[in-house]
């Protein structure tokens, strides 16, 4: 078990915090400038972790000190927000990230420069105090997936008393919400009656096989990505496959930003490649669209862009991507010069999506319905 999925108290927490205003203090003393090291936060800079299964962070490091401006900026803004965290904590009080980018324009020149710098900085303490940005009582804006399918859970509600919610029977046609901290001290699963779940991209094809009844008829749970999914949305997948022992399969577009929220929920993101053991999922499958669907089913498509192409060639060099199947896909993107939506499967009625597409797909994989 790693430092991060031993879930720490509140006390254990502000002690971890102080620990880096100590860890200055101490420098200081002894007349050397302060100084916090990091692990380099780059792809150049991960490495496939054996015993974890996940790609971590590999041991190249960067240091930040006062002897330049800009260092002792990022410093100075590492102890207002760890003073701010603890306040929350002590206070029973909670932020969202944007929230606390603003509050530090009262912080003189501590203050953010950017949404980017604050939303980095509570990673970085994550990453110096083994602790979770849950732990700091620091909220995205963004909410969760949305899910749909024959699962239970057991929610706390702001007065503290747990509410089981069935994903199919106690919802809408918008699913099941799932919050931004999906730990067991706020989120229990209880039952489930599925034999996989399925991690879907895009609203429009979530809501179309929600209609579809393709939960039902494939006996599965859909949950909606959003796009990049969120860290609770890794997270609960995570969970899901851990403590339901049940696949997690990745329909998303086809197109190189798609194949990165694929290796985000299976590998590992590189922005968060510290905690990748708490938030993917290993073992997580690909289904598509893939490039060799593009011909395969003489998909509509819209030609790669140079942006495109730019990030294609960057997963190349990528060390999530390095094997034979993902080589093979992204070759054939570039040689296409084509990119596919789901939703280009609309080409042949809004039901083949549920009726041929997917149980091709899935028998392949061995998942028949």
């Amino acid at each position: 078990m790693s430092d991060y999925t031993k879930r720490k108290s509140k006390e254990e927490v502000i002690v971890s915090l102080k620990g880096i205003a100590l860890e200055m203090h101490k420098k200081m003393e002894r007349g050397n400038p302060p100084t916090m090291t990091l692990p380099v936060r780059s792809k150049t800079n991960i490495a496939f972790d054996k015993k974890l299964e996940v790609y971590k962070y590999g041991k190249k490091k960067t240091v930040r000190d006062a002897a330049s401006l800009g260092s002792a900026r990022k410093l100075l803004r590492t102890l207002y927000v760890t003073e701010f965290i603890e306040q929350m904590i002590e206070a029973g009080k909670s932020s969202t990230l944007r929230e606390m980018y603003y509050i530090s324009e009262s912080w003189g020149h501590g203050k953010f420069g950017s949404q980017n710098d604050s939303n980095n900085l509570a990673e970085d303490l994550e990453i110096v105090t083994k602790c979770l940005r849950e732990d700091f009582k620091l909220r995205p804006e963004d909410d969760g997936a949305r899910i749909i399918g024959n699962v239970t859970f057991e929610e706390r509600n702001r007065k503290g008393n747990w509410m089981r919610i069935n994903c199919r029977d106690d919802v809408g046609d918008s699913g099941y919400g799932v919050p931004y901290n999906v730990e067991s001290e706020k989120l229990k699963l209880i039952t489930e009656d599925v034999d996989f779940i399925m991690a879907i991209e895009t609203g429009g094809m979530f809501d179309r096989l929600v209609e579809n009844g393709f939960d039902e008829d494939a006996r599965c749970a859909l949950i909606h990505l959003k796009g990049q999914p969120a860290r609770s949305t890794r997270r609960i997948m995570r969970r899901m496959s851990e403590e339901w022992k049940k696949p997690i399969i990745v329909f998303a577009d086809c197109d190189p930003w798609s194949f990165r929220i694929f290796a985000s929920i299976a590998y590992g993101a590189i922005k968060t490649a510290h905690i990748s053991e708490y938030l993917a999922t290993k073992g997580a499958h690909y289904l598509g669209i893939t490039a060799d669907d593009i011909l395969a089913y003489d998909l509509p498509s819209d030609d790669l862009t140079k942006q495109d192409l730019n990030a294609l060639d960057a997963e190349l060099t990528d060390p999530r991507f390095n094997s034979g199947w993902w080589k093979e896909q992204i070759n054939l993107m570039k040689e296409l010069g084509k990119k596919a939506e789901q939703q280009s499967l609309a080409k042949y009625g809004l039901d083949f999506v549920t009726d041929t597409y997917l149980p091709e797909k899935l028998s392949a994989i061995g998942l028949d319905y």
